[in-house]
């Protein structure tokens, strides 16, 4: 059984503290809070218990558990496999996991397959191996952990802001100067598929962005996330004026040449953790993304 230990940085409800320390799902660490899998100064807690600043907080991982998910032989883009871990580039449009709606057809599905039931079970049946999440309409690299050894190391380090995820975007209007986002995100009072900048039950959320060129009416960014909150980069640009293009759910609707948003987890960097060494992967832009900015350039 896998342990993780950590000390509340902020006063919050138990179950939001485990999933925003340890990248566990929000519903998951619940599940295991109810279970008896969390402790907090030693003793267990309601999942909607008040945590003190500083408390002891200890997460036990059970065994995984046999996945209801069914194996699917969908090909995948595997940029980098060994024992340990795995590094795929997602193509848009495909949804990471099982959901209302989207039930087959997934990354976990073609992962079932692909690794044969050796993948990480911290986030529970639903979401084996996934450590760290993109939207189904933004393209890129992806970590998957095949055991929990691997899992708990690779969410320490987004924890510790030391793992290196970097993305292009094109967003609309004009940002001459390089900048950096800092604002608080948590969920939308009245939409709660959504997610926005607020300074009640949010958490830290920065966001640096360069400028790689302007076009008419759109920019090219290089973005690099410092933190990991959902929907971060969507939410941040759309924050200061300037949208992904094509997002339909923080932008304006969606331009010409365009199908969803122009968003691409570019490069992913980590420590290993089991061999210590420094790991770098990058993904070229994808079609889809050249096609808009040859379209863009044309206006």
């Amino acid at each position: 059984m896998a342990k993780i230990e950590f000390f509340a940085d902020s006063p919050d409800r138990l179950d939001r503290l485990v999933s925003e320390n340890t990248e566990l799902t929000r519903s998951y660490a619940a599940k295991l809070i109810e279970g008896g899998f969390v402790t907090v100064d030693g003793k267990p807690s309601d999942k909607k218990s008040a945590v003190r600043t500083g408390a002891a907080v200890v997460v036990e991982i059970p065994e995984a558990e046999e996945t209801k998910i069914v194996p699917e032989n969908i090909p995948l883009d595997i940029v980098y496999e060994d024992g340990d871990l795995l590094i795929v580039n997602k193509p848009k449009g495909m949804v990471v996991h099982p959901a209302a709606g989207h039930y087959s057809g997934t990354l976990v599905n073609a992962l079932m397959y692909h690794c044969k039931g050796s993948l990480s079970g911290i986030n529970g049946e639903i979401r084996p191996g996934i450590v760290h999440r993109i939207d189904k309409d933004t393209s890129g690299l992806l970590m998957v952990a095949k055991n929990d050894l691997t899992h708990i190391g690779l969410s320490e380090q987004i924890k510790e802001h030391s793992f290196t995820r970097e993305y292009q975007a094109v967003v609309c209007g004009c940002i001459k100067e390089n900048g950096t986002v800092n604002t608080p995100i948590g969920r939308h009072k009245t939409d709660r598929k959504k997610m926005c900048v607020t300074s009640e039950n949010s958490r830290e959320a920065v966001t640096h962005y360069s400028v790689i060129r302007n076009y008419a009416g759109y920019t090219h960014l290089s973005v690099r996330l410092e933190t990991g909150r959902t929907h971060q980069i969507r939410v941040h640009l759309s924050y200061i004026g300037h949208a992904v293009a094509g997002d339909e759910v923080y932008g304006n609707g969606k331009p010409k040449w365009l199908c969803g948003q122009c968003l691409h987890a570019q490069k992913l960097g980590f420590v290993h953790p089991r061999t210590g060494e420094y790991m770098e992967f990058s993904s070229g832009l994808p079609d889809y993304f050249m096609r808009f900015l040859r379209e863009i350039e044309k206006q």
